[in-house]
């Protein structure tokens, strides 16, 4: 620590200076070591959301399929009525 003086010297202006500049480069050493652990999860992140983007283009392929499956049986259905009920008043 430094002891309060009334004056400072240019030797002890420039000590400090000295000390104040080696402390921030420690600072941004250890920012840079931050920026990196960012940067590697940022990484992982990415590739966990293309994970889940294709798993959920796969669920989204396979509800077009049920959804076209679901149009033709009540395509089926409503004609299958419609036979039945022309039978129905034709007969009738």
């Amino acid at each position: 620590m430094y002891l309060m003086r009334e004056s400072w010297t240019d030797e002890r202006l420039d000590d400090f200076r000295d000390e104040v500049n080696r402390r921030f480069d420690d600072v941004d050493k250890k920012f840079d070591k931050v920026d990196k652990r960012f940067d590697r999860f940022e990484g992982e992140v990415d590739r966990r959301f293309d994970k889940v983007d294709h798993e959920l283009n796969r669920v989204n392929d396979r509800l077009d399929v049920m959804a076209r499956q679901l149009m033709y049986g009540v395509l089926t259905m409503t004609g299958g009525m419609l036979v039945l009920a022309g039978a129905v008043l034709t007969h009738g």
